[in-house]
């Protein structure tokens, strides 16, 4: 165990300590509480409750009121946005964002996921005057999203179900009945092969999304089509789900996915 003083030491032990209370969250766990993050960094539970309380304030990590768990903050989107500019994926999506975007006028972006949730890291706005855009490192927390939807379809249905019993997911799902539509909605989406949000979260936006796999098959990212409702009939939902599918195909090739 560290002793407390540790923490007035020294800058780099400091720094060292914040780095690794940052790298005791993954992707399978993505919120810790206190004393587990102390136990996993080896630090005394008032040592990691002051530097989590730091990071806090510097929006690296983001307490949840309710359960007072800690997550990965969006401060870490603009930290890693020199990274981010160079990520494969970001580099080859771009050109096919920007053909996405000519092709059918409205706003695309690539987001990835982060937990229970999904981030958007990339995207080309439309050229209307009136159009959907989000921040770069905005977070999608609901199961009506259709990004989520997309990484959602990939889990298990244990895990899914802990999602929902863990409250991760916006909004809850308080019984049997309404997990068995999302989980029935989630075995459409992987048949699909795309996920559509139609006014859920927003009733002024239309929301598309298809999953981007690697060599592997695994999905990566997905792409993410936004629209503003009174443009997108019920017939040219259909055109845009074809299209942004098409894309995913798409990205999903170069990065050496084989794609039937």
């Amino acid at each position: 165990m560290t002793d407390d003083g540790d923490l007035s030491r020294s800058a780099p032990s400091v720094l060292h300590n914040g780095i690794r209370v940052l790298r005791a969250f993954s992707v399978d766990e993505p919120a810790l509480g206190v004393t587990e993050i102390a136990r996993r960094v080896e630090l005394h539970k008032s040592t990691a409750s002051r530097i989590l309380a730091q990071l806090e304030q510097l929006e690296l990590v983001v307490r949840d009121p309710e359960s007072g768990r800690f997550r990965l903050g969006l401060g870490l989107v603009g930290l890693a946005g020199p990274l981010l500019a160079n990520l494969d994926v970001r580099r080859i999506a771009y050109p096919v964002l920007e053909g996405l975007t000519a092709r059918t006028g409205e706003t695309s972006a690539l987001v990835v996921s982060s937990g229970s949730e999904s981030v958007s890291v990339e995207q080309v706005p439309s050229p209307h005057q009136v159009k959907h855009t989000t921040p770069i490192g905005t977070r999608y927390t609901t199961s009506a999203s259709a990004s989520v939807q997309v990484f959602l379809a990939e889990l298990p249905e244990s895990r899914v179900r802990e999602l929902l019993e863990g409250r991760l997911l916006h909004p809850g799902h308080d019984d049997e009945r309404s997990v068995r539509a999302l989980l029935d909605r989630l075995a459409r989406v992987r048949a699909d092969g795309v996920a559509v949000n139609a006014g859920e979260t927003s009733v002024e936006e239309v929301g598309v999304s298809a999953p981007v796999r690697d060599h592997r098959g695994v999905t990566v990212a997905a792409v993410l089509l936004s629209a503003p409702s009174f443009r997108v009939s019920d017939h040219l939902r259909g055109q845009l789900c074809t299209v942004v599918r098409d894309t995913g195909n798409t990205l999903s090739e170069r990065l050496g996915a084989v794609v039937r």
